[in-house]
């Protein structure tokens, strides 16, 4: 590919996302199973995890307020039934309900990440539908008027006015811990299941109002709190984040009961965790459709491992249509977030120029 083609928004924060089509649930590619074990679920996680690795902040959620300003473009570019790679929190639910993937992996330097994607895992699995979710997620009991056809913006306001309950976190943390564990059979150590209480104990203290610096000191001085980033929507009006309907709700539901969104602890820089994935999609025939990258490249840039990183996506099995979703610091803003901007990039036309 000789050309770079780029699609860049003016945005707060940034995240990319979501097809505006119902929901329907993506048949896996025939190289791809259709649903891994827990065993084999659980085995990928550890054989492609690296160490625990460093981040300044828990990075619990996205400061990222325009992420859905590139929803439709990202939409046209890639293509559903493959697989998605991202990294951090919650934002990778809104992205992989708009490029429709058949397989999910989560590569983050943290081992907290992982702790968050497990706890994340569990509620999706628990909850029959958004009410549910956003209840056992706060630990506040379900408003009676919620149906299948509120709004997200309808959820979030009547659990505005719901006390968190202490008796519900304990329940919940309960429920958690009795599906990964007893249910699913995966081998937590115990400062993983430490970890999933630390996660879970944040959206029960800041309860809707969580954000990205609520449990550190780091961030940027304009954060959206979680009711703020589900009821965003695009530049046209149109909500497309994984709240925004049931269909969205349900494919996220469907991928995690199929054990087949996979979170692991890797360095973008680091010599395992991206190979190890690249390979078991090489062995697999299987494609990666996008790449969310938030803004991890300064950082390699920083540490000095850009060239180790590049390498590293030059074994992922990628086409013409592979995306890189980054966010990226742009002067001049006019947006909330103080000159952040959502950019989009040909992954194969960025590795072979392996440009900075």
């Amino acid at each position: 590919m000789t050309s770079r083609r780029r699609f860049l928004v003016l945005a707060g924060t940034v995240l990319a996302v979501c097809v505006t089509t119902g929901a329907q649930l993506v048949t896996p590619a025939p190289s791809l199973p259709a649903r891994l074990s827990d065993g084999e679920f659980w085995r990928l996680v550890t054989e492609s995890s690296e160490p625990d690795g460093f981040f300044r902040s828990d990075n619990l959620l996205s400061n990222e307020m325009g992420f859905q300003y590139v929803v439709p473009e990202l939409a046209r570019r890639t293509r559903p039934g493959r697989v998605y790679l991202g990294v951090g929190p919650e934002q990778n639910f809104t992205y992989i309900v708009a490029t429709r993937p058949a397989m999910v992996f989560i590569v983050d330097i943290r081992r907290g990440n992982l702790d968050l994607h497990l706890m994340y895992k569990a509620l999706f699995e628990l909850s029959a539908d958004r009410a549910e979710f956003v209840s056992r997620l706060f630990s506040k009991a379900r408003p009676g008027s919620l149906t299948a056809k509120s709004t997200v913006a309808e959820i979030f306001g009547a659990f505005a006015a719901v006390p968190a309950s202490n008796r519900l976190f304990n329940d919940n943390l309960k429920a958690i811990d009795n599906l990964l564990v007893k249910k699913r059979g995966l081998a937590l150590s115990p400062d993983d299941v430490a970890g999933i209480r630390h996660v879970y104990n944040a959206f029960y203290l800041y309860g809707q109002h969580i954000q990205y610096s609520s449990t550190s000191s780091f961030g940027g001085s304009f954060q959206p709190d979680y009711a703020e980033l589900m009821t965003a929507s695009d530049l046209n009006g149109v909500a497309h984040g994984y709240l925004a309907n049931e269909d969205h709700f349900k494919f996220i539901k469907d991928l995690e009961g199929r054990n087949m969104l996979v979170p692991v602890v890797g360095n973008f820089g680091g010599r395992k965790a991206l190979r190890a994935v690249g390979r078991y999609l090489k062995e697999r025939d299987a494609s990666v459709s996008a790449f969310y990258l938030s803004n991890v490249e300064q950082y390699l840039r920083q540490e000095g491992i850009w060239d180790d990183f590049c390498a590293n996506v030059a074994t992922l099995p990628l086409d013409e249509t592979s995306t890189f979703i980054r966010s990226v610091r742009r002067p001049g803003g006019a947006a909330p977030g103080f000159g952040l901007a959502s950019e989009l990039g040909s992954i194969m036309t960025d590795v072979q120029s392996c440009r900075p």
